[in-house]
């Protein structure tokens, strides 16, 4: 019988953690080494090399030592251990955090058997297994952002710099001799623009892109 690749499953969660070790088990190329409840407890286990395997299937939210956290951790002291993150949380700034630690894979907690036994030849194989979703998250995390700046107009640059100081709005429509309503339909048009939801979002939007300096 060949050699089988080890896999460690790390989770909070006893019950799905066994879950997910019996169906690693199930496949012909890959056996679970251990069980942990948290990055921790996965690094002690290093301490010891032969509890060192070729895979880590990581939970993200843990008590203690996080899935990030324990991520960085072992690209900077365990590089040739590779990390296939395993998670219920489908946000892409949780995602694009996981990967950016060195995950090399993001997988979802309701992943079918095959795609999981795929996922693991992959990054054993390739280095890397990526669904088409996280493929596409990572190239728009790539692109450069537009900046809304060049969008504006020069009347609702000096809307915005009056809007940042303590004038209300009666008074930023005197100093720009426009009516009350025209300089609310500037605020109203700008907030959709910028995706502001009040004023404190403009100002703190104008600050971040050097249109107004405290």
């Amino acid at each position: 019988m060949s050699m089988k690749y080890t896999v460690v499953v790390v989770d909070d969660h006893m019950l799905l953690s066994q879950a997910i070790g019996g169906l690693v088990d199930a496949f012909d190329q890959f056996e679970v080494l251990y069980l942990c409840k948290n990055g921790q407890e996965l690094i002690d286990k290093f301490k010891n090399k032969k509890n060192i395997p070729d895979v880590v299937l990581m939970d993200v939210n843990m008590p203690i030592l996080n899935g990030v956290e324990t991520t960085n951790h072992l690209k900077e002291y365990f590089p040739d251990v590779k990390v296939l993150a395993l998670s219920i949380e489908e946000d892409e700034t949780t995602i694009l955090k996981m990967l950016r630690a060195g995950a090399k894979g993001y997988l979802m907690k309701d992943v079918k058997k095959a795609e999981l036994n795929e996922a693991l030849l992959e990054v054993i194989e390739n280095g890397y297994y990526h669904t088409n979703t996280i493929a596409k998250i990572l190239v728009e995390s790539l692109r450069p952002k537009e900046s809304s700046i060049v969008n504006l107009k020069e009347r609702e640059i000096e809307f915005i710099q009056h809007a940042c100081t303590e004038k209300t709005y009666k008074e930023i429509a005197d100093i720009m001799c426009l009516s009350p309503k025209t300089i609310e339909g500037y605020r109203d048009v700008l907030f959709e623009k910028l995706s502001l939801r009040n004023r404190t979002g403009l100002v703190i939007y104008a600050i971040k892109n050097k249109i107004f300096i405290p």
